[in-house]
């Protein structure tokens, strides 16, 4: 972000509800770290408004990149100030133009942007992300998701989306870093109202897609298209997509064609479906008793396809707490997505 950038700069500087809408902070935010960590203008003229210099900008940058990394505040202010005075060395005196995307090798491994990078890299800690966000006994990676989406940075939620996906593979990441950041969204909505659905529905939008991607890249090569397919739909009414979503990507991971029919499926069209493909399985997910279908699931099960005198039917597996925990003869019932690879049919 170029401090010239907008009609509010000047010379000396922006001011900090311009850098707030840039960096997509509240000013309260900036004013936090500026208080408790030092994160702040390096001039402050008398009787007027702070201005952030070009080196002020880049060192906030810093700590918004390293915070929606994952790392703690305290940890991410003094690397980000590192970073500030390593620049400054290197460069003496302000040149307008765009923030360095990476921090610079710090000199040894012991110093604050070394620690930084350490914490990134851990696997699990009990998370206590800043964001308000009931997030518990987490993998690390959940805070700086959390932290970005609170945010609003959709840039930073897309970045450690893929960077999670990368690192993990889409069954763990799912179960471990997206799943628990969604529900304590989730959580955080019911209890205070309605003030985070846009938080809840931007990381559900860049979750969908991440996942979309993964299916997308996995599926043009792996899958083989003389296999039977498993089937994915979500029941009559039903909207709740991500977690069969999740199941299509790791399918999709593992060479298995899948064939994903999205949300609110008529049940006319999901039992044409089984009988045109004769898929090996078909996976219902309802997410509340209100969506789950009993009868349409036997119906299903019910559906012979193949030729005459060779015909068979898809094991069906019932996912979701919309189903509840009681079992249905006859009807496989997976309490997790690994539960459901464990159940669906060899290929």
């Amino acid at each position: 972000m170029s401090a010239h950038a907008d009609t509010e700069s000047t010379d000396v500087g922006v001011t900090t509800g311009f850098l707030a809408r840039k960096l997509g902070v509240s000013p309260t935010t900036l004013r936090s770290w500026d208080r408790r960590y030092g994160l702040g203008p390096a001039v402050r003229p008398d009787g007027r408004h702070r201005r952030w210099s070009h080196g002020d900008v880049e060192m906030v940058q810093e700590m918004c990149r390293l915070t929606a990394s994952g790392v703690p505040p305290a940890e991410a202010a003094r690397a980000a100030k590192e970073h500030a005075r390593t620049a400054d060395t290197a460069a003496p005196g302000p040149t307008p133009g765009p923030a360095p995307t990476a921090a610079p090798a710090p000199a040894d491994e012991h110093s604050p942007a070394a620690r930084a990078r350490a914490a990134v890299s851990a696997t699990a800690q009990v998370s206590h992300s800043g964001t308000g966000l009931p997030l518990g006994d987490v993998r690390q990676e959940c805070r700086g998701l959390a932290r970005a989406a609170v945010r609003l940075d959709a840039a930073a939620v897309q970045r450690q989306l893929t960077a999670v996906l990368e690192a993990y593979g889409p069954a763990v990441a799912w179960e471990e870093v997206m799943m628990p950041t969604l529900r304590a969204v989730g959580r955080k909505w019911e209890t205070s109202g309605d003030r985070y659905v846009e938080v809840e529905h931007l990381l559900s939008w860049h979750i969908a897609a991440t996942l979309r991607h993964s299916y997308v890249r996995a599926s043009s090569s792996a899958a083989r298209p003389d296999s039977s397919p498993v089937l994915l739909a979500c029941l009559p009414g039903e909207q709740h997509t991500l977690p069969i979503e999740a199941l299509t990507a790791v399918l999709a991971e593992r060479g298995v064609p899948a064939l994903m029919l999205g949300g609110a499926v008529p049940a006319e069209a999901l039992l044409a479906s089984v009988r045109r493909t004769g898929p090996s399985a078909v996976v219902l997910w309802s997410q509340s008793r209100s969506t789950a279908s009993l009868a349409l699931a036997r119906h299903v099960a019910a559906t012979r396809w193949g030729m005459r005198g060779a015909r068979t039917r898809s094991a069906v597996l019932l996912c979701g707490p919309g189903w509840g925990r009681s079992g249905e003869a006859g009807l496989l019932r997976p309490t997790g997505l690994r539960d459901a690879l464990r159940m669906l049919p060899a290929r």
